[in-house]
């Protein structure tokens, strides 16, 4: 599933492109959109902002609208000159905008929907969300209060994937995160300390920034994927066993996560 990382890296390349323009043209060619009549909704309005929130993205537009998108485990944003081959079939895209000689495609759903701004505001999907991990400055306050309001028996990276404690976290960055704060990820929530849970984050951070800056393949995953392999920090077998009621594959080295 792409992570906050990816939807920021996705921003980054959709809003020079589409920020502050009106679209030439929209077009939605998946066929549950053909009746939304969206191109038509949106004729004349200009961009104002794309806003991507832990995984979910929003382009605003003027007069109030905002289409909102969250790819779940098989979509993805794609920005090409126009022109240019796309990375995938024609057939797979969901949402197609013309703007400075490019194409902006939404392929593969699987969330794609027209709102209005209040109900961006007020949806309860997205009033429940946690704090950005990548925002500019994270609510601290905010992550560690709805931490502490989940089960306390709940391993810390079990709880890290919950949008509602801490929004953009996924399966890898979750590893990747307890590993480089050196916490083990099957500690129950009642044995983190609020510094030890701050650290994760601390930690994790500048990585993801680095990823959304550069892309998720420039980086290198330190734990995540090296299951049966030496840990980078102690040479220790790293491990990888399902977590949580998604049974989510978690890699930790036990030798030196505590």
């Amino acid at each position: 599933m792409p992570e906050g990382d990816t939807i920021r890296y996705a921003a980054n390349l959709i809003r020079p492109v589409l920020e502050g323009v009106v679209p030439g043209q929209i077009s939605t060619p998946q066929p549950r959109h053909a009746l939304d009549r969206w191109p038509e909704r949106l004729a004349g309005r200009a961009v104002t902002r794309v806003e991507p929130y832990g995984k979910h993205l929003f382009l605003r537009f003027e007069g109030g609208l905002a289409l909102h998108s969250h790819l779940r485990m098989t979509g993805a944003w794609g920005v090409y000159a126009t022109g240019q081959r796309w990375r995938r079939s024609r057939r797979r895209a969901w949402l197609v905008l013309l703007a400075r000689g490019h194409e902006i495609v939404e392929f593969d759903g699987p969330v794609l929907e027209l709102m209005t701004e209040g109900r961006t505001r007020f949806d309860q999907r997205l009033a429940a969300l946690g704090p950005d991990v990548l925002a500019d400055e994270i609510d601290s306050e905010r992550f560690l209060r709805r931490l502490r309001g989940d089960d306390p028996t709940r391993g810390i990276g079990d709880a890290l994937l919950d949008q509602t404690t801490i929004a953009g976290i996924g399966n890898i960055w979750k590893s990747e995160g307890c590993w480089e704060a050196g916490i083990d990820p099957w500690r129950r929530l009642e044995r983190v300390s609020d510094a030890e849970a701050l650290s994760i984050l601390e930690h994790v951070r500048p990585r993801m920034l680095r990823s959304a800056e550069l892309g998720p393949r420039a980086i290198e995953p330190r734990i995540y994927g090296r299951a049966g392999r030496p840990c980078a920090r102690c040479g220790g077998r790293v491990l990888a066993r399902g977590q949580g009621d998604a049974n989510r594959t978690t890699f930790w080295c036990p030798g030196c996560q505590r």
